[in-house]
């Protein structure tokens, strides 16, 4: 995989800032983007029932002459916000009714050819409607690609201490709507059939208070105002212009100035866009930031690499964490990821997980017995589907992700990440777990904490043996085996606290192998070379 974490070949862009990435390291100079931008507040949405709260608390706040811009790669337009409603389309709807100018952009697939009624489709364009509200979907990607990039802008005409952003990996549609005791989404959408008939769902997001927020709506503005085609398929123009569907964007207003600093954070923005043809205006040569941004946190990493992963697939992408293992025999990762695939099956499901063995086996040939591989289940013994995509190195550097560690999600679909480097030090021991001077950042170690509370299943500040990176190893580790001890005698007595299981490896036949390593490579994980 060339290049996609390579240094640029002019502007000193990887030697500026110790963590993050300068504007020559982003190797796209086309962009209205910043470097990054300082004083913003992020806070942390773990599961969808928190971000979808949010979502609906900020749309409900806005009045005439406010904007609301999103993106998303798949949105059910019935999905439930709360419990009561309303569902996306309704929230987004009456802000359009009331005066909000409502813009969205939404992945088109190809293979969507059979759903030309509304009802079939699952995509919000048809359903969201009044004045200044148009949602479209959005094909101008490569050949086999997608627009992955998951997030709501809110800007306020009259109140920009109110504006917020959202960035991460959750999207408006069926399934996500579960909190931490993962009973499951009661909207959901096809699963295989171990996760259960409700299946459970772990997910994370950022809220963005700040002058990043303005950077998220130059994202949008950007894709928005591409000129290229919306519908690469020349059969889609009949059932576009049956039901209504832009063919190409309209303008947009002016952009308002950023908002004021609110908060402690540095926020930079790590994306991901191919090489396209027509080309994107704004990444003429495409952008890798978002593969880039991982390579400089991790040559930082000494102590702790924590992963959440929907989609670790791809041993180019895993060596990026393999060469600091090698390299500092006192770092851990660890690895949270799904049991097994949502959707396997005969032909589906080996490609995936052949790949994902291949990434593994590159990890534990750089680390051994520290790197430490897990998935999730919940009380009643179901797995969870974990679909966050968290990146904390040291308790420094966090990056909140719609990315997938795999050459797809590096190199060919679209991405949007957040990585948060908070000004703000965190005062418990161990200071300064990694040693080189850059101390605990309090977003970075609050993330981690609160998310392994979780797996653990302890109360909030019950945390105080997880500080320390190889006191957190090793706790994650004893609660695993005490589960996976419980799950062995029989399930006899009570069950041990936490919902963490060790994760095992599947054993692929030959011709499993023989038929799934091509689809993987040159289907499931394509890159751009």
């Amino acid at each position: 995989m060339p290049g996609p974490t390579g240094r640029p070949a002019c502007g000193g862009g990887d030697a500026g800032h110790p963590w993050l990435l300068d504007r020559g390291g982003r190797g796209n100079d086309a962009t209205r983007l910043p470097a990054w931008s300082t004083g913003n507040a992020v806070r942390p949405l773990v599961d969808g029932v928190a971000y979808l709260r949010a979502v609906a608390a900020a749309l409900e706040d806005t009045g005439e002459g406010d904007v609301v811009f999103f993106a998303d790669w798949q949105g059910d337009p019935d999905e439930l916000l709360t419990d009561e409603g309303p569902t996306i389309a309704e929230a987004l709807s009456a802000a359009a009714r009331r005066g909000v100018l409502v813009k969205g952009l939404v992945w088109r697939s190809p293979w969507d050819v059979l759903k030309v009624l509304p009802e079939r489709n699952r995509h919000l364009a048809q359903d969201v409607r009044g004045p200044g509200a148009e949602v479209v979907l959005d094909q101008r990607v490569r050949t086999l690609g997608s627009h992955h990039q998951k997030f709501l802008v809110v800007r306020h005409a009259a109140r920009p201490a109110a504006d917020v952003a959202f960035v991460g990996s959750l999207d408006l549609g069926h399934s996500r709507r579960d909190d931490a005791g993962h009973r499951g989404d009661a909207q959901t959408m096809a699963f295989g059939r171990r996760y259960g008939e409700r299946p459970s769902w772990h997910d994370v997001s950022a809220e963005v208070r700040g002058p990043a927020v303005r950077d998220v709506e130059t994202v949008f503005r950007e894709r928005w105002e591409d000129r290229a085609p919306l519908s690469l398929l020349p059969w889609q123009l009949v059932p576009d212009l049956a039901r209504r569907l832009l063919r190409r964007p309209p303008g947009l207003p002016p952009q308002l100035p950023a908002p004021d600093a609110a908060g402690s954070c540095a926020v930079q923005l790590l994306r991901t866009y191919p090489r396209r043809r027509p080309r994107y205006p704004f990444a003429p040569r495409g952008e890798r930031s978002t593969a880039r941004g991982h390579a400089k946190a991790l040559r930082r990493a000494r102590r702790l690499v924590y992963v959440e992963e929907q989609f670790l697939w791809s041993e180019e992408v895993a060596e990026v964490f393999a060469g600091p293992l090698r390299e500092n025999p006192d770092l851990h990762l660890v690895v949270l990821l799904p049991r097994e695939p949502k959707r396997g099956g005969p032909l589906a499901g080996p490609p995936l997980l052949l790949g994902q063995v291949r990434a593994l086996r590159v990890l534990r040939a750089a680390g051994g017995a520290r790197v430490h591989v897990f998935d999730v289940e919940n009380h009643a013994g179901e797995p969870v589907y974990v679909h966050s995509k968290i990146t904390v190195v040291d308790d420094v550097w966090a990056c909140v992700r719609s990315d997938n560690l795999n050459r797809r999600s590096w190199t060919h679909d679209s991405e949007l990440s957040a990585a948060v480097l908070d000004a703000e030090r965190d005062p418990r021991a161990p200071r300064d777990p990694a040693g080189l001077g850059d101390g605990a950042r309090r977003f970075a170690r609050d993330l981690r904490l609160r998310l392994l509370r979780e797996h653990l299943d302890r109360a909030e500040g019950d945390d105080a043996d997880l500080l320390d990176p190889s006191d957190a190893v090793a706790a994650l580790g004893r609660s695993a085996a005490a589960l996976d001890a419980w799950h062995d005698a029989g399930r006899r007595g009570p069950r041990p606290p936490g919902r963490l299981r060790v994760h095992r490896d599947p054993v692929l036949r030959w011709w499993q192998r023989a038929f799934a390593a091509p689809l993987y490579r040159h289907v499931l994980d394509q890159g751009e070379r």
